[in-house]
């Protein structure tokens, strides 16, 4: 049998490595992930469809799959590039190793690849599109194919991942004293998302990208939460015009990831492409109010220009690595957002506290209907 895999980058470059994953052949954009842990929420975040996953700590698999910890039904991910892929997961609670994970659904992988020196790389030109094969190594038709592959700015990759309908979700409910409605507008959001907040009593109900305000505000949310989610945020026009309008009603918005660039985009600002993006489980980021710095996951490729946004919006988090936008508010309307993940899954919790932050927004907008 023939494990030789191929890797090839746009820029010319050739790594050969061995196959870990599917048979075949995929590509898309390549991204490194500088968490230690968490391969498989990566692995199943639907924020990484489009592109190959390069994992920056050099062993993974080691815990194997477990039945609870996917954060969608199925990977979205174009590729997975480890340095040493563990074939005897060691945990009581593994159901199967991650390349048998990969097998069955169709991702393709490669191991044996220098990620040091691909990272280098990445973080040196950005990040490129490339092509993982096991089925030769002809580097001129790699390469090729690898330059053909679509760029992911101007990309709506927010319609590919969503649901198909609407639905409710139960998983983790905690019922509350005074029960909230909250509608989860769909852009590839994580299940961990939906845990946090079914656990503070939430009723929860996840609707398509392209919902209309209209629709959402028949739904009588007593907040809306904006996902997180792929691709370049400009083109999901869709959803831009329906937050303005739920703007415009006033509904209490809390805006995660992607759902934190539209928000932007919404109230008049503008986007633009990162370098190599932000993916990992140990990004420094700072709240302004309090000084408070927090450790947080990220996965994004796109950013908020700070700039670009109007008076009537403040920023609350900043990224100490490179200054970009984390988190802002608006000063008048009940409406907030970070470009981190708070329900950090996987990764540190130091930012959990944003979910009730929501639910007191949303608390303060039904007592002050009931009056």
């Amino acid at each position: 049998m023939n494990d030789k895999a191929w890797l090839a980058l746009e820029d010319g470059t050739i790594y050969s490595g061995k196959a870990c994953g599917a048979a075949g052949e995929s590509g898309g954009e390549f991204v490194f992930n500088t968490a230690m842990t968490g391969y498989q929420e990566i692995l199943t975040d639907s924020s990484y469809a489009g592109q190959c996953v390069v994992m920056t700590y050099p062993l993974i698999g080691n815990y194997g799959i477990t039945a609870g910890d996917n954060e969608s039904l199925r990977p979205r991910l174009s590729g997975f590039v480890v340095r040493e892929m563990c074939r005897t997961p060691s945990n009581f609670e593994s159901v199967q190793p991650v390349g048998d994970f990969l097998k069955k659904h169709g991702i393709v992988g490669i191991e044996e690849i220098d990620t040091r020196a691909l990272t280098l790389k990445l973080r040196e030109k950005g990040a490129l599109r490339g092509i993982i094969s096991t089925l030769d190594g002809d580097a001129k038709r790699l390469v090729a194919k690898a330059k053909a592959l679509p760029s992911m700015a101007g990309q709506n990759l927010a319609k590919v991942v969503t649901c198909g309908e609407s639905y409710s979700w139960e998983e983790g409910f905690k019922p509350s004293d005074k029960p909230l409605h909250v509608v989860v507008m769909d852009f590839g959001v994580k299940h961990g998302i939906l845990r946090c907040l079914a656990a503070m009593g939430c009723k929860v109900t996840v609707v398509p990208t392209s919902t209309t305000a209209e629709r959402i505000v028949k739904l009588k949310p007593d907040g809306v939460l904006l996902s997180n989610g792929p691709g370049d945020p400009e083109p999901v026009t869709d959803a831009i015009e329906a937050i303005k309008h739920l703007l415009a009603e006033r509904v209490p918005l809390f805006g995660i990831c992607l759902g934190h660039q539209l928000l932007g985009l919404a109230l008049g600002g503008r986007t633009y492409k990162l370098k190599f993006g932000h993916h990992g489980s140990n990004h420094p980021v700072k709240d302004l109010e309090t000084g408070r710095i927090e450790i947080t996951s990220q996965n994004h490729g796109f950013c908020v220009d700070l700039k670009s946004l109007p008076s009537s919006i403040k920023t609350t988090h900043v990224n100490l690595n490179d200054g970009t936008s984390e988190g802002m508010a608006h000063t008048e309307l009940p409406a907030f957002s970070v470009q981190y993940h708070p329900e950090a899954s996987a990764g540190p919790h130091d930012s959990r506290y944003l979910f009730e932050r929501f639910k007191t927004m949303m608390l303060a907008r039904q007592e002050a209907r009931s009056r």
